[in-house]
């Protein structure tokens, strides 16, 4: 399975935190699923930490590649194809990053690994 994270997702599963459901868990500990972070989810981290919203460790430009590679997550780029999506989804909720990251799952065959209520309204696979 290809497996796109959302942002609170990536962050609980770097720090081990308890929110992280077993099933979650065990997605992302199974080698045959193939683990992704997107570049949207990326630009997200990076607009708290500097609003103050998301403190981290580290300067995030250094600590999200790094923990990334540490937890064997690979990039996922934003992609034109993804973008004229956007069109396409129904208006649920107005959040730029989670529209986005469903247009990626959508675009790319991908499962959203999220406990978000809002994005399973929307027409992209999702496990929690």
């Amino acid at each position: 399975m290809k497996i796109l994270l959302d942002t609170c997702t990536f962050l609980w599963i770097i720090t081990d935190a308890p929110e992280l459901s077993e099933r979650a868990r065990s997605l992302f500990r199974d080698p045959s699923n193939d683990v992704y972070l997107s570049s949207v989810s990326v630009w997200e981290m990076m607009v708290k930490h500097s609003l103050g919203r998301l403190p981290l460790p580290e300067p995030p430009e250094g600590f999200i590649p790094a923990e990334r590679e540490r937890h064997g997550i690979e990039p996922l780029p934003l992609e034109e194809g993804a973008v004229l999506y956007l069109s396409r989804l129904p208006r649920f909720h107005n959040d730029p990053f989670d529209r986005m990251l469903i247009c990626q799952a959508i675009n790319h065959g991908m499962t959203i690994l999220t406990p978000d209520k809002l994005i399973v309204q929307y027409p992209v696979a999702t496990i929690w």
